[in-house]
């Protein structure tokens, strides 16, 4: 899985050059345990570009999987998920690793621990829901904790601008 990691960092290269979050992912395809795969989906954060929150690097290549086995006559769609190994540069986080849990991919591999997000760290998705897909982290891990901490040294220029505080900040409306 080196092999496939590396595309993934990548991908978190070209997302960090584009501004975004610096999270790279790749969707291996395998007919059988015998074939080291084929990369059938490949992408990065574009939740900047897109101004919308659900368009994590995870949820990119969900789509072109599903692409991929309508043009290659796959029915029904969620089979391939079957077969497919998720590389991801950092833990998918809840929403992500729900989702690739709920289609039943094969396995999530991932660089760096997400300790504000993760679908494993912060809470145990997998657990949660019953499931015995494999998960496991560490796989060049430095380089993307390397990459994230690049990118948070800089200003993220799609984050809100914070609000000048009132004189009655510690009054709320929910008490």
């Amino acid at each position: 899985m080196e092999r496939f990691m590396e595309d993934a960092l990548q991908q978190a290269h070209i997302a960090n050059d584009l501004k975004e979050v610096p999270v790279g992912c790749v969707f291996v395809f395998r007919r059988n345990d015998n074939e080291p795969g084929e990369i059938i989906a490949r992408g990065c954060n574009l939740v900047n570009e897109t101004k919308n929150a659900t368009r994590h690097v995870e949820f990119i290549c969900i789509d072109q999987a599903l692409a991929y086995a309508h043009q290659n006559g796959i029915t029904p769609t969620r089979t391939i998920f079957a077969s497919i190994s998720v590389i991801v540069t950092v833990e998918p986080c809840i929403m992500c690793a729900a989702a690739l849990i709920e289609l039943g991919v094969r396995e999530i591999i991932y660089g760096c621990r997400n300790d504000r997000f993760g679908g494993c760290t912060v809470l145990d998705v997998a657990s949660l829901l019953n499931s015995p897909i494999p998960i496991r982290g560490g796989v060049r891990g430095t380089e993307a904790m390397e990459l994230l901490k690049e990118f948070y040294k800089g200003e993220n220029p799609s984050a809100p601008k914070p609000k000048p505080r009132s004189k009655h900040s510690d009054t709320s409306p929910c008490k």
